[in-house]
């Protein structure tokens, strides 16, 4: 049976990850499950370079375990124009990892206020990368518009899912059931785009 890896021990992320590759033929599991300990620096620039330094370094314990997989790893997070992109791919470190996300979405709130910028515009971004047993690789890029909200709102989210308003849906993506967020989510949308380059390598 064909195996995809993802480097990860979220569970929640595994289910999301699970419910969309289910009908490749491949048995999914994430890190944790493959026993597989991997925690390399985060040194990228992108979000695509960061995906891309956490599947190569899990493909590296595979190869060394004699596991053959397909890795798969994500990085992803809040960007915000009129704050020239922040927090970006220090979305997870923004204000220090100990900071709740409370006092990370307040500060951000506070933030775009002071710019007195009307446009309030934002997005979700996710890259997924890929790397095969042999070695190629490939990165997708899945993202959802938005902006930032004048306050938070809704307790279904993580994060900063509280203050991302999506205005087609007229309301933040905390205040939405999570089966609906992953629809349209830019996790889900980058796992979608990297599922049709899978079925595209007939594997």
């Amino acid at each position: 049976m064909k195996k995809l890896i993802f480097a990860t021990g979220n569970k929640d992320k595994m289910a999301e990850i699970r419910e969309i590759m289910d009908d490749l033929g491949f048995t999914v599991s994430s890190m944790k499950e493959e026993g597989i300990e991997s925690d390399p620096e985060e040194n990228g620039a992108t979000f695509e370079e960061n995906s891309l330094i956490k599947a190569r370094a899990v493909h590296e314990v595979c190869v060394e375990k004699g596991i053959e997989a397909i890795v798969l790893a994500d990085d992803s997070g809040l960007v915000i124009d009129c704050l020239n992109g922040e927090p970006g791919i220090y979305s997870a470190r923004y204000l220090g990892r100990d900071t709740t996300y409370e006092e990370k979405n307040k500060n951000l709130i506070e933030r775009v206020n002071a710019t007195n910028d009307k446009d309030r515009a934002a997005r979700f971004v996710c890259a997924v990368a890929a790397v095969f047993p042999d070695g190629r690789e490939k990165v997708v890029t899945g993202k959802i518009e938005g902006t930032v909200a004048f306050k938070p709102s809704g307790n279904k989210g993580f994060g900063y899912d509280p203050i991302f308003y999506v205005p087609e849906l007229g309301c933040t993506t905390a205040d939405i059931p999570c089966e609906q967020k992953n629809s349209i989510s830019h996790r889900g949308n980058a796992l979608r785009l990297m599922k049709e380059e899978l079925l595209k390598e007939k594997l």
